[in-house]
């Protein structure tokens, strides 16, 4: 068997930490929450004092009160854990729906950490008065808080770790129960104070726990209830899974829709585009057009002041061309025709 370190605390419990779940808990302090007490006893191996530190996988469920602080040889510390009463009726209708195998495989986990403290780091924790919870002043939380950042980054303090589970179980409403440092107010009979849970629930749970000394009466209702249960569950199942091809199949159709969309802008887009481009080709030839038929204006006038220089004397060329100078004023000169002469004399038929 290995030997106990000298800066290992002495944990209780020693494996697991135990929360009994009720439905609605008569607590003495009046926070309503299940409470589990773990005791860190110092192991008189040395005589330095031991810093401890209580971490936990669930920071929000849990409240831990003193997280940390110092044990004196000789001497051992109380560290209160509460489960927050949010989580707690999480876990009770967790309970309530699926039965204690729902919480029988709870992930949570604790961590205790332990190692030694100089006699002057130690010192400043003596005969110091403590706030609510067994918390130190800040001056002194803040000093811890460094300790614990320098020996987790590096130091050569050796540190102890000692790892605990957790488990939730549900109350037996006949009486207390408290285990494993766990604790929790009991529940009173159906007449009883303000903790009293109604007869009809204190039954419920009598027939979960006591199944052993049921009747077979009793034994048959429990299978009903645990029937309509189950048939309660498959009917939310069937639900869902409904509700998921309802949602499926409206974000396939609005999946169609947005892609007929896309498509229609998208030819749209290509229309606008062919007219843009056609108007262009249009806007081109329309524009050759007016060049063209200012080309032939200009030649017709280039034209007209060429006959006009030729009729004034200017130009003699366009003189000669007979149609052109006809149709323009010129004056062209008739040719005589000449009589043979052999026929000079003889008179024509006419004439006779």
């Amino acid at each position: 068997m290995a030997q106990p370190l000298p800066y290992a605390l002495e944990v209780s419990p020693d494996s697991a930490l135990q929360f009994t779940i009720t439905r609605d808990p008569a607590s003495n302090e009046g926070d309503g929450s299940s409470r589990c007490v773990m005791t860190l006893t110092h192991p008189n191996l040395t005589n330095q004092h031991l810093a401890f530190k209580v971490k936990t996988t669930q920071p929000r469920r849990y409240l831990v009160r003193p997280n940390q602080g110092i044990v004196a040889p000789g001497s051992s510390e109380t560290v209160s854990i509460l489960l927050v009463d949010k989580d707690r009726q999480v876990l009770w209708s967790t309970y309530d729906r699926l039965g204690q195998s729902a919480l029988d495989h709870s992930k949570d986990k604790f961590l205790v950490q332990s190692c030694e403290v100089s006699d002057g780091f130690s010192s400043k924790f003596q005969n110091e008065p403590r706030v609510e919870g067994g918390q130190y002043k800040k001056e002194l939380v803040e000093a811890l808080t460094a300790m614990w950042n320098q020996s987790t980054s590096g130091s050569t303090v050796p540190v102890f770790n000692k790892k605990l589970h957790v488990r939730h179980i549900v109350a037996n409403v006949t009486g207390s129960v408290g285990s494993a440092g766990s604790s929790s107010a009991g529940v009173a009979s159906p007449a009883g104070g303000a903790g009293s849970l109604p007869a009809t629930f204190q039954e419920g749970v009598d027939k979960r726990t006591n199944t052993e000394k049921m009747s077979p009466e009793q034994l048959y209702e429990e299978v009903a209830s645990l029937r309509r249960k189950y048939d309660e569950l498959v009917a939310f199942s069937v639900n869902l899974t409904a509700e998921r091809d309802i949602l499926n199949n409206t974000l396939e159709q609005t999946k169609r829709d947005l892609n007929r969309e896309m498509a229609s802008r998208s030819a749209l887009e290509k229309q606008g585009s062919k007219v843009s481009r056609s108007q262009d080709k249009n806007s081109g030839k329309s524009g050759g057009g007016v060049s063209f038929l200012f080309l032939l204006v200009a030649v017709v006038l280039a034209f007209l002041l060429a006959v006009k220089a030729t009729n004034s004397g200017s130009v003699v060329a366009l003189k000669k061309v007979p149609v052109v100078g006809g149709m323009l004023g010129f004056k062209t000169r008739k040719l005589k025709k000449k009589k043979p002469a052999a026929m000079e004399g003889v008179p024509l038929a006419d004439e006779l």
